[in-house]
């Protein structure tokens, strides 16, 4: 059984926890990780001398994935990031490069610099948005140019895309979706709980496997009334 929740509910779960200073981006970021290690463990060409690329949103989501990229930076695998959004997490992006992960130069040309970065990795990181994005979750710009040119390469079998917390450009809360570029993942790692746009169609289409990472939140949703059960 899966409850799925809104994003206003995650969010006020999440407050007073991050008003006690609780690291939950962290914990966030070393579940996923572990899910994208475990991706690389079903892959034929595992582990040794694996390559993510993340692609990297302006909020929490960005966040997440960096930490995430310089965990697996540090222990050996080549990570490269994209970033796609206004601005970058500063502590993320300090972390991703002391562990030696590397941008990818945009360029005059940021849709074939991210194409060409995406031809070489194992795994593909969605980290663009978020929750955040609840209001208005359509990718725009250069990361949906980016989304759009990157779905032929994602649909390779040779390559996994992670999607973090949720597909990016889906509705949190319904499962809508408002733009149809949507980069499909073969694993979504949620934290903290499900969000309803997780187990609704067609957002539920493009999820894959849902992966569920306990960062401290059920006992604030226990009473709550979920979207949906599913």
């Amino acid at each position: 059984m899966m409850w799925g929740y809104s994003a206003e509910q995650i969010r006020a779960a999440e407050a007073p926890h991050l008003a006690a200073g609780e690291p939950l981006m962290q914990l966030a970021a070393a579940g996923l990780a572990v899910a994208i290690r475990e991706e690389f463990a079903e892959m034929e060409d595992s582990s040794t001398g694996a390559s993510v690329l993340l692609l990297v949103g302006s909020g929490d989501n960005g966040g997440d994935a960096l930490f995430a990229g310089a965990e697996l930076a540090a222990s050996g695998c080549r990570v490269a990031f994209a970033q796609l959004g206004s601005r970058t997490h500063a502590a993320g992006l300090a972390a991703a490069l002391d562990a030696g992960a590397t941008i990818v130069d945009l360029g005059d040309d940021p849709v074939t610099a991210v194409t060409e970065a995406a031809t070489d990795a194992d795994v593909i990181v969605d980290g663009i948005l978020g929750t955040g994005a609840y209001r208005s979750p359509a990718l725009r710009g250069i990361a949906r140019e980016a989304v759009a040119a990157l779905r032929p390469l994602a649909a390779s079998p040779r390559r996994r895309v992670v999607a973090v917390d949720l597909p990016s450009g889906i509705d949190p809360d319904t499962g809508a979706l408002p733009d149809e570029t949507v980069l499909p993942a073969d694993v979504t790692v949620t934290f903290g709980a499900y969000k309803a746009g997780l187990l609704r169609n067609p957002g539920a289409m493009y999820a894959g496997r849902v992966v569920l990472v306990d960062i401290g939140l059920l006992p604030d949703l226990d009473g709550v009334e979920p979207l949906i059960v599913g």
